[in-house]
């Protein structure tokens, strides 16, 4: 079986990636700031297949070198990791997204230079059900929303998209020789009031943000085109109810909620 590098371990995406690997047999490399933290790694350590099949390697993305040892003779990367050093600032989901488009323009210089195989998954905010110990990333910011612990809700126009679906699309990406440039993976386009309206008619019972936050420029309507990665066999994108069930029964089976 091949074996593959999931960079950024314990991110939302990537342990759910790593996930998929190991449930397929796959030997997996995956890397983290410092495999000494349980409290951070552990739940990896708990993967079906992780004894076998999982190798946690520190690396940094700001260390030159560092990565050597994760990628080296493997048969594909998933590069996921970001560096975001940009402690208590608001805007840190621009920064998060500015680092990403850096890095992948980054991505595609050398990747023409040195004639790899690049293929770009793009996806929309990415929900679904928590599968580390504590939310983190969008995760994190949607249990906010819904406690009402965040002040406001954001004046946002966004498209959302299951995790499931994420992982599928980065499979896909790997495994189909078609597959080719950037695939957008995204479902549903809503506003947040949307979502809020959505959520409130089924779970009734939770204080959730009434204001709508002042940002403007982000809420325009707008479309995700996903005929791309159709064209390459992906099914059907779950939807937004499904992709917020499955969210909120996690924060509930885990005391969050």
């Amino acid at each position: 079986m091949p074996e593959f590098c999931v960079t950024g371990g314990t991110g939302f995406i990537a342990a759910y990636l790593i996930k998929a690997l190991l449930d397929k047999g796959h030997t997996v490399r995956t890397t983290v700031r410092n495999p000494d933290d349980l409290e951070k790694v552990g739940y990896l350590t708990k993967l079906s297949g992780n004894k076998e099949r999982l190798k946690i390697l520190k690396a940094c993305l700001l260390v030159k070198g560092s990565f050597d040892e994760a990628v080296t003779g493997v048969d594909g990367v998933f590069h996921i990791a970001s560096p975001v050093i940009v402690p208590h600032d608001n805007n840190i989901q621009l920064w998060y997204a500015y680092a990403k488009t850096l890095g992948e323009r980054e991505a595609w210089r050398i990747a023409k230079e040195s004639g790899i195989d690049l293929v770009v998954v793009s996806p929309s905010f990415v929900v679904g059900p928590l599968l580390a110990p504590q939310p983190t990333s969008t995760l994190l910011m949607i249990l906010g929303i819904i406690k009402g612990l965040k002040g406001d809700y954001p004046n946002t126009t966004v498209g959302f998209v299951h995790i499931d679906d994420v992982i599928s699309a980065h499979l896909l990406a790997m495994e189909e020789p078609k597959a080719s440039g950037r695939l957008i993976c995204s479902s549903t386009v809503a506003h947040w009031s949307q979502i809020i309206q959505m959520l409130r008619a089924k779970y009734p019972s939770y204080p959730y943000e009434i204001k709508c936050g002042s940002q403007e420029g982000d809420d325009n309507a707008h479309s995700m085109d996903t005929t791309k990665i159709t064209q390459l066999g992906f099914p059907q994108f779950k939807s937004l109810e499904k992709m917020f069930d499955d969210c909120i029964k996690s924060f509930q089976d885990k005391g969050f909620l």
